[in-house]
């Protein structure tokens, strides 16, 4: 891991620092990763922005991880959300993500970094302790759902799914292909 920079799950202890990051202008446009997760008809009830807000809240509030925070000299810089496919109901409505196969895997949906911290290793550490985080809970197998950087650029409201590039570099391989830029990666299990 990067000296300068430490990840840590979203708990309530740090739940001002997960607002700050998620609120901040150019973050996640009031989605507060709860769009994988909810189903249409709780999309269709929570209200956007603040009511996400609430469920994520919540989520923590419960003792639950929904995500980690990545930190520079104790600043809150990036965050992602990781946990068991199932808690992502949205998936599997998805024809870029639905299933593989029915192995167990933990999803990897939710990638962003703050503006002025992008390009300095945030997303890399992010993902590192997310295959990290999932693997000591029992995960054998972590999947991703990135856009594929190689066929051109990647606007900021798309790279929240990850990059291509910055996962094969850790290890992910592509092991489906649904639409021309949006591969599933998975990172192999631990021999």
């Amino acid at each position: 891991m990067d000296q300068d920079i430490t990840v840590r799950p979203a708990t309530t202890g740090n739940w001002a620092d997960v607002e700050q990051l998620l609120s901040a202008r150019g973050s996640v446009k009031g989605c507060w990763c709860m769009f994988f997760r909810q189903t249409p008809q709780e999309r269709r009830a929570t209200e956007w922005g603040e009511g996400n807000r609430q469920a994520l809240k919540a989520l923590v509030d419960d003792g639950r991880r929904p995500g980690l925070v990545a930190y520079r000299d104790r600043t809150p810089v990036g965050w992602v959300s990781v946990a068991p496919r199932a808690e992502y109901t949205r998936l599997d409505r998805s024809p870029v993500s639905r299933a593989v196969d029915g192995r167990p895997v933990w999803s990897l949906v939710c990638l962003y970094v703050g503006k002025e911290h992008r390009g300095t290793g945030v997303a890399r550490e992010l993902v590192r302790a997310a295959a990290e985080y999932a693997r000591e809970r029992g995960a054998r197998t972590v999947e991703a759902y990135p856009v594929d950087d190689a066929l051109g650029p990647v606007g900021a409201d798309d790279a929240y799914h990850g990059l291509v590039s910055l996962l094969a570099r850790e290890g992910f391989t592509e092991v489906a292909r649904r639409t021309p830029k949006r591969p599933v990666m998975r990172l192999p299990p631990e021999p």
